[in-house]
C-alpha cells in the first residue's frame, strides 16, 4: 500500500507523446485535500476509484495510498461531494529503458501544464531519464494533483 514515485516536468511534449502506446481520459474530485489524508474520487474509461493518500515523506516520494474500484453509479452519487476545484486530464503510457512513465496533460485551468511521473520498488530505485524530461518536481507540494485542483497552475 506504499506508493513511491517521481514526479518531473516535461520539456518536449511532442518528443514524448510520440512515443505514448495508450492514452485515457481522467476526470478527479477531491472529497479531502487535508495534507495529510487526501480522498480522491477518480473516473476513467467508465471506471471510478475512490483513493487515500497518507501524507508524502519529507522528499516527497513515499506515501500510503489506498485505492478501490467502485460502480460508476457510487461515483455519480459522491460527485456532489467533491470540493470546488477538479483535474481534467489526459494520461499517456510512456515506456523508457524497462520503465512506464505516466505523462499527464492537463485540460481546462491547467491546460499547458504536463507532469510525467515513474513509479518505483523503493525511493533510492536509480532511473536513467529520457531526454524530453525536465526540471524534477518530486518534493514540491504545488505539483500535486489536489493542490493543483485547489490552487491552480503554480506561478
Amino acid at each position: 500500500m506504499l506508493e513511491i514515485e517521481r514526479k518531473f516536468l516535461v520539456n518536449n511534449v511532442q518528443a514524448c507523446l510520440e512515443m505514448a502506446t495508450a492514452s485515457f481520459a481522467i476526470f478527479q474530485g477531491y472529497l479531502s485535500v487535508d495534507p495529510a489524508r487526501t480522498v480522491r474520487l477518480r473516473i476513467q474509461n467508465n471506471h471510478a476509484f475512490l483513493t487515500i493518500k497518507g501524507a508524502s515523506s519529507s522528499d516527497g516520494t513515499t506515501r500510503v495510498e489506498w485505492e478501490k474500484a467502485i460502480s460508476i453509479d457510487e461515483a455519480n452519487t459522491l460527485l456532489p461531494l467533491c470540493l470546488q476545484g477538479s483535474i481534467q486530464k489526459t494520461r499517456y503510457h510512456v515506456p523508457f529503458n524497462n520503465f512506464l512513465f505516466e505523462i499527464d496533460v492537463f485540460e481546462e485551468a491547467l491546460l499547458g501544464l504536463v507532469l510525467a511521473e515513474i513509479e518505483l520498488k523503493s525511493a533510492a530505485q536509480k532511473v536513467e531519464l529520457p531526454d524530453w524530461i525536465g526540471k524534477e518536481v518530486t518534493a514540491d507540494k504545488r505539483y500535486y494533483n489536489s493542490s493543483l485542483a485547489q490552487y491552480g497552475m503554480p506561478t
